[in-house]
């Protein structure tokens, strides 16, 4: 037979036949369309060969008019592979139940390991944790990925400066790294304070060294602020000047601000679906369809399917598509102008001290060009001018 493979789907059989006339009912057997193969002759009166399941049906029909006998050796094929699997169905089920939970059993979320945690800070982890959902017993499916749950922690729990979260077989591994506290002042050495820009005076606190400035002065970059050498010229005693010297200080900032603003928001309708993810083929599961809405984000969350400790090939995939709408936003000259100084404020703030602040602002140009609101703002600052400068020994003598 030239095609086995489509005999082993339909079934076949071995004959033996035994008699006088061996070779007369094979050719009764061909001579009516019944196929066979493998012909082979043990001894003088016996043969064996194969033929088709459905033609073996037929066969004792041919055998009864002659002088010959028949018996079936071997069975082979789909139809007796289905019987044997229906006659040990109940054990197959039973294997594949226990797979089954097997693999359910090794998606599930088994332990929670947190390395480098203070208890306290421990606690609120894994309280942070339990909101989130990811607990002992939940199905990895339903929580975070890895760099949501990441993501959560370090923005939720002041404490923590980095946490890198793993997740292997049924255990999720944190390591956390806290925040340092605060290090104790170290010993200063004799030093002065200097100006650090151009300003006017408005007000000092000096804890130690002898000022050599006073309220309303106006000073230059790197003018002598507090000295920090007592006494006589030829052997002074010195010390590390410390102390705050708030002063005047002068900033310009140039902003340009559109009048029309097109931007993006969420409306807030969303759809899911769910996928299997086989290598890079997505096999829908459910949410099939298109969304109602036309324009959208997706947001992927891929699962990996594990198999005790090892992780299959196979993924569940959730897609979040999230209606988008676009806006136009709107102002009017008074309103762009606050807006703009607001804006120019944030961008000084960026480059001042937290202590610093605002006293006043003033608008030196304004202009509407190409849809825009651009302005030129100066502002005047209060802020800490004072920096130390190491004082050696050749500057003291």
């Amino acid at each position: 037979m030239k095609n086995q493979w489509i005999e082993f789907f339909y079934g076949r059989v071995t004959v033996k036949v035994s008699g006088k006339g061996t070779e007369r009912f094979l050719n009764v057997l061909t001579r009516n369309g019944l196929l066979i193969w493998n012909v082979k002759r043990h001894g003088t009166e016996t043969i064996t060969f194969k033929m088709r399941l459905m033609d073996a049906k037929n066969i004792r029909h041919y055998a009864r008019k002659s002088d010959c006998t028949i018996s079936f050796l071997r069975r082979s094929g789909v139809p007796f592979l289905l019987k044997r699997a229906i006659k040990n169905s109940g054990f197959l089920g039973g294997a594949g139940i226990f797979l089954l939970i097997l693999m359910f059993l090794s998606n599930v979320i088994w332990g929670i390991e947190i390395k480098g945690a203070k208890p306290a800070t421990e606690y609120q982890i894994r309280k942070e944790l339990d909101k989130m959902g990811v607990k002992i017993g939940k199905l990895q499916f339903f929580v975070d990925n890895v760099e949501g749950i990441q993501r959560k922690l370090t923005n939720n729990i002041g404490e923590l400066t980095w946490v890198g979260v793993e997740l292997k077989g049924t255990t999720f591994h944190l390591q956390v790294v806290e925040k340092n506290e605060p290090q104790k002042p170290k010993q200063l050495s004799p030093r002065n304070l200097i100006a650090k820009k151009k300003a006017i005076i408005v007000n000092m606190y000096i804890e130690n060294g002898q000022k050599v400035v006073d309220i309303n002065d106006h000073v230059e970059p790197g003018q002598l602020l507090v000295s920090g050498a007592f006494g006589q010229e030829g052997t002074p005693e010195l010390v590390a000047a410390k102390g705050e010297v708030w002063g005047e200080t002068w900033y310009k900032s140039h902003v340009e601000l559109p009048l029309v603003t097109n931007f993006k928001v969420f409306s807030g309708k969303e759809k899911e679906k769910h996928f299997i993810l086989l290598g890079n083929y997505e096999l829908p599961v459910w949410g099939l369809g298109k969304p109602e809405f036309s324009s959208y984000e997706t947001e992927e969350n891929v699962h990996k399917i594990h198999f005790l400790k090892w992780e299959l090939p196979i993924s569940y995939l959730n897609k979040t598509l999230r209606e988008r709408e676009e806006v136009q936003r709107t102002y009017s000259n008074k309103d762009a102008q606050q807006i703009a100084i607001e804006l120019a404020k944030k961008q000084i703030k960026g480059r001042l001290d937290e202590d610093a602040i605002i006293k006043d602002e003033k608008i030196l140009h304004k202009a509407i060009k190409n849809g825009k609101v651009i302005l030129d703002i100066h502002f005047k600052v209060i802020e800490n001018i004072a920096v130390g400068q190491p004082i050696s020994k050749e500057t003291s003598e």
